[in-house]
C-alpha cells in the first residue's frame, strides 16, 4: 500500500457522514440525498457529481476539474456529457423547490449554492 493511499483513506475517514447545505443533505455513508426532507434519488454518476460539487460548495467549478475528478479523465473527450449529466442532475435537485441550488456560470462551470 503506497503513502498516497494511505492519505486518501485517512483524509477519506475524517470527512464528515453528512453534508449539508441550506434544504440539502448528502448522507455520504448511505448515499442518501434529501432537499427539505424529499428523497431524490440518483444514479452514481448523478450521485460523484453531486458530492463534488458539495464538496466545493460556493465555488465555481470547471468542466476540466469535473472530467478529472467524477469521470477521471485528464483530457476533454468532445462530448457534451456534462452538460447531460448537470441538466439532469438539475432537474432532480431543483424541480418543484425554490431557490435553484445547482448554477451555471456562463463560460467557467457549475456551482452548488445554498
Amino acid at each position: 500500500v503506497s503513502a498516497g493511499e494511505i492519505a486518501a483513506r485517512i483524509a477519506a475517514r475524517l470527512r464528515p457522514a453528512t453534508l449539508m447545505l441550506g434544504p440539502l443533505t448528502i448522507d455520504t455513508v448511505e448515499r442518501r440525498v434529501t432537499r427539505s426532507g424529499t428523497h431524490i434519488p440518483l444514479l452514481p454518476r448523478e450521485y460523484a457529481l453531486l458530492l463534488h460539487l458539495a464538496r466545493a460548495a460556493g465555488r465555481c467549478v470547471t468542466r476540466t476539474e469535473l472530467f478529472a475528478q467524477v469521470w477521471g479523465l485528464r483530457f476533454h473527450p468532445g462530448t457534451n456529457v456534462i452538460e447531460v449529466h448537470v441538466s439532469r442532475l438539475r432537474a432532480k435537485l431543483d424541480r418543484g423547490f425554490s431557490p435553484a441550488l445547482l448554477v451555471t456560470e456562463k463560460g467557467r462551470g457549475y456551482a452548488l449554492r445554498a
